[in-house]
């Protein structure tokens, strides 16, 4: 449920940005950790805060789609496209970058990500601001990402001075983020919006994507990653493993689209909502509180193989992938 900000908050948190500060601020997606996009010297802080690699591109959060000639040159027509449908909401598109866009936003490349968040307070805080703000997930790299102000104080604790508290995020992973510097459309992260979805407006089908794809968020192998080991298995293999690893004295953590919880010692049990949208609007939170139960191992059921489930697929494995390490 998004909460409302006081506006003295929102004009306090712009001028902290105008002074080259982070601030943590809602989207509808997740809590991002933003910084005045044109300052290089602000974006820096972003980085060190995160402990984020500095050839990790950010995303451009802007007021409206008018900005986007500021930040961005070439525009082709599926960009227009896009943003026409799409924006504001939980669509991210990488262009060209205008000559303006410091270095320390791309990553040294020639391409930007920007996108026009869709939640209340986001808007209020960018048209306040007046420009783009650079915005990774507000959560130290490689980790679960924040869908609520508390995760993010539990983060970064008083490292990030300003936190605007919108209540959780409404869909509660990142943005689906759609390549559209070259030739065609390619689909670089999954999310909410789904490659039919985007398909259906361009009237045309995405190019797969290649070795020559911008590096954009969320798209390395290791990421959204608990402390907790995380092993992504099929839910009727999850019981017999949570009983053997029982027997060997560890504890254990469970992520299961079901509530028939098995009687083991020493189990922790997480139930999963069966609808896409719903599990991927509690992900995050999910893994939050598992990781936070002092396990030895992290069980999750492989979610369905189907469309609408994309997107979590993704989160998942690159959890899978990470789990335990940085």
């Amino acid at each position: 449920m998004t909460h409302l900000v006081p506006k003295t908050d929102i004009t306090r948190a712009a001028a902290q940005l105008k002074a080259g500060e982070l601030v943590a601020f809602p989207t509808e997606t997740v809590y991002g950790l933003g910084a005045d996009a044109s300052n290089a010297d602000a974006v820096r802080k972003v980085f060190a805060a995160k402990g984020r690699p500095a050839d990790h591109p950010l995303i451009v959060h802007i007021a409206d789609a008018v900005q986007l000639a500021n930040w961005a040159r070439d525009i082709p027509p599926a960009a227009h496209t896009l943003a026409k449908t799409f924006w504001p909401g939980p669509l991210t598109l990488v262009l060209k970058r205008s000559p303006k866009v410091p270095d320390a936003v791309t990553g040294g490349q020639d391409t930007v990500a920007i996108r026009v968040p869709l939640h209340p307070v986001a808007q209020a805080l960018l048209r306040e601001f007046g420009g783009g703000v650079a915005a990774p997930s507000a959560n130290r790299f490689g980790r679960v990402s924040a869908t609520t102000a508390a995760h993010v104080r539990e983060e970064f604790g008083d490292v990030v001075a300003c936190v605007l508290d919108g209540g959780a995020a409404d869909v509660g992973i990142e943005s689906t983020i759609v390549d559209c510097s070259r030739a065609a459309p390619v689909l670089l992260r999954p999310g909410s919006i789904t490659p039919q979805q985007l398909e259906q407006v361009l009237d045309m089908p995405l190019a797969a994507s290649d070795a020559q794809a911008p590096r954009v968020s969320g798209s390395l192998e290791k990421h959204y990653a608990p402390r907790t080991p995380v092993m992504l298995m099929e839910g009727d293999l999850i019981v017999e493993l949570a009983h053997s690893l029982a027997r060997q004295g560890k504890r254990v953590a469970v992520l299961a689209r079901t509530t028939l919880q098995p009687m083991v010692d020493g189990l922790v049990w997480q139930a999963a909502p069966r609808d896409a949208a719903a599990y991927a609007h509690e992900l995050y939170a999910s893994l939050r509180t598992l990781d936070q139960a002092g396990c030895d191992a992290m069980l999750v059921e492989q979610p369905p193989d189907e469309p609408e489930w994309l997107a979590v697929r993704d989160r998942l494995m690159r959890a899978a992938a990470g789990a335990g390490g940085n």
